[in-house]
C-alpha cells in the first residue's frame, strides 16, 4: 500500500498538543488531571466510606481490595476473584456498581489478557466503548502503558493482603 494511502491510527491527545488530527472520539469531556486518586496508604477516608455504605458485604470486600492496588499498577478480575474465593464475573459486577470511583480505583482492574474490560458498567467492544477512553486516560495518567491494540503492558499486580 502506498504511504499516502495508509490509514492513520487514532491516538489519545497529548497534553498541550493542539493538533486536532490526533484527537479521538473517546476523549472525556472532563479534566481527569484534576481528579486525585489517593495512594493505598492514603485510602483511610475511602475505606470509611465503603464500610459505612449500605451495599452488600461482597461489594464492600471488592471495593476494599481495590484500595490496595497502587497507582501505576493494574490487577485483573481473575486475581481479585482468586483472592476473594469468588469468580471474575462477580468481581466485575461489584466493580460496575462502585459509587466511589475514581477515588476507589476500579479503573485499575483489567481482563487477564490485558484487555481493558469494561468501565462504569459499560462493556468494551473490540477494545472501545463509551467510557473506555476515560479508563485509558486514568491509567495513562498514572503511568500505565497501553499498546496499540488497547492492552495493558506489564505484569498484573497481585500483592493483596488479607483484609
Amino acid at each position: 500500500m502506498a504511504p499516502e494511502l495508509k490509514r492513520k491510527r487514532a491516538v489519545e491527545p497529548i497534553p498541550g498538543d493542539t493538533d486536532s488530527r490526533k484527537q479521538t472520539k473517546t476523549t472525556p469531556d472532563r479534566n481527569l488531571a484534576a481528579e486525585i486518586v489517593p495512594r493505598p496508604e492514603d485510602m483511610g477516608p475511602q475505606l470509611q466510606r465503603i464500610a459505612a455504605c449500605d451495599r452488600t458485604a461482597f461489594e464492600k470486600k471488592v471495593w476494599t481490595l481495590l484500595c490496595q492496588i497502587p497507582p501505576g499498577s493494574v490487577s485483573t478480575y481473575g486475581l481479585m476473584a482468586s483472592h476473594l474465593g469468588s469468580s471474575p464475573r462477580a468481581v466485575g459486577n461489584a466493580l460496575r456498581r462502585n459509587p466511589f470511583a475514581p477515588q476507589v480505583p476500579c479503573h485499575r482492574v483489567v481482563a487477564t489478557g490485558g484487555a481493558l474490560g469494561g468501565f462504569k458498567g459499560y462493556p468494551s467492544k473490540n477494545g472501545e466503548g463509551i467510557t473506555i477512553g476515560e479508563k485509558k486516560s486514568l491509567l495513562r495518567k498514572e503511568g500505565v502503558r497501553i499498546d496499540g491494540k488497547g492492552r495493558v503492558l506489564g505484569t498484573p499486580w497481585s500483592g493483596f493482603v488479607l483484609s
